[in-house]
């Protein structure tokens, strides 16, 4: 019996190498198609941008080589730099309360409380709807309470800037809540009851024992967060448009305006573009190996 056990197992092992040699030989010939849609979707016209950074042109055909002429007018364009700083404020805000207030949703949610479920669907909702469609709704409803002030939203760049936050807070809150959520209950529960145990406070063990745990949800979290606010750009458009003076313009909507809304500025617009892209991979990478080093520190 032993020795036609082992016959069998030896005849399995044969026949699924034989079997892998024909996928082997395939491998290439699935990859090709989705290799190739990649490089012509992404790779080319990503690297076409950089070489367009460093032109001067109208339609990519007639582009002319003027080097980092384009960058330095980026540089010394005052709304380019404002755009900018609004940004990287607008991205620290968003990042402490989305997370925070999301943190505690789902904390909360993962009690055992009554109608749970209802909740958690009840604040992922607004995820699904489009940016636009958001923007336009929340403008009507924050111009409704400030005509009783006798102003509006685009009046101040103050009220543009907390309109901005609200919205992004209404839409991004219940996304990372479901992460958030899926990291609390993962945590053991043996853990849980040890620090109870040990006699710790719920602050201490969340502090402690809960926090250190869900370190990977986290580290998602804050990157999706970090990211999606300085890519920003159909709420800001539909919300304010950049108005008043520009004062609410942020990076994305700069680099359209830029691009499209200014004479002989498409080098300059695209330029804009590229240095868009470097801050945002460099923050967001940044982020993601800080966070990704405390996992491994706790």
């Amino acid at each position: 019996m032993k020795g036609k056990k082992k016959k069998h197992n030896g005849g399995t092992s044969v026949n699924s190498k034989l079997l892998r040699k024909p996928i082997q030989r395939c491998f290439l010939l699935f990859l090709a198609p989705t290799f190739g849609a990649f490089c012509i979707g992404f790779i080319y016209p990503f690297l076409r941008g950089i070489y367009l950074s460093f032109c001067e042109f109208v339609t990519i055909g007639d582009a002319s080589f003027v080097g980092f002429r384009n960058y330095m007018d980026a540089f010394n364009d005052a709304s380019f730099i404002h755009a900018f700083w609004y940004t990287a404020l607008y991205a620290i805000v968003s990042l402490f309360l989305i997370n925070i207030l999301a943190f505690a949703i789902a904390y909360l949610l993962t009690l055992g409380i009554k109608g749970a479920n209802l909740f958690r669907t009840a604040f992922f909702m607004p995820n699904l709807i489009g940016g636009i469609v958001l923007g336009y709704t929340w403008q009507s409803m924050i111009n409704a309470v400030l005509a009783k002030y006798g102003t509006t939203l685009v009046a101040d760049a103050k009220y543009g800037f907390i309109g901005l936050i609200i919205l992004m807070n209404w839409q991004m809150i219940g996304y990372m809540m479901i992460i958030y959520i899926a990291g609390l209950q993962n945590v053991p529960t043996e853990l849980i009851e040890a620090s109870k145990i040990d006699g710790a406070t719920k602050w201490q063990t969340l502090r402690h024992v809960t926090i250190p745990m869900v370190m990977p949800s986290i580290t998602i979290c804050l990157f999706l967060t970090l990211s999606n606010s300085f890519k920003l750009y159909d709420q800001n458009l539909a919300l304010t448009a950049g108005a008043p003076m520009h004062k609410t313009e942020m990076l994305a909507l700069n680099i359209v305006n830029s691009f499209y809304g200014r004479s002989n500025f498409e080098g300059v617009g695209q330029a804009k573009a590229v240095m868009f892209f470097i801050i945002v991979a460099c923050i967001a990478l940044s982020q993601l190996y800080y966070t990704r080093k405390r996992e491994v520190e706790q």
